[in-house]
């Protein structure tokens, strides 16, 4: 159960981090990372690492993006 939550946790952060991609949004990264990070940590919590697997890479997406827009755009 709580795989199948972090997976949804992790979809809802994709869908924010994917139009974040766009120059002038790279701000709504910052909001995607907490969401990310909560679903590492409920992942963490399941018997299956497959949900805690995919908030990674979204994780990883959201973290080159601002490392690139340096922080804000």
């Amino acid at each position: 159960m709580l795989n199948a939550l972090a997976y949804l946790v992790g979809l809802v952060s994709l869908v924010i981090v994917i139009p974040a991609q766009i120059p002038l949004l790279g701000w709504a990264n910052w909001l995607a990372l907490p969401l990310i990070v909560t679903g590492i940590v409920i992942g963490a919590l399941s018997s299956k690492d497959g949900g805690r697997n995919f908030c990674l890479v979204v994780l990883l997406i959201a973290s080159v993006r601002l490392t690139l827009g340096g922080g804000v755009f």
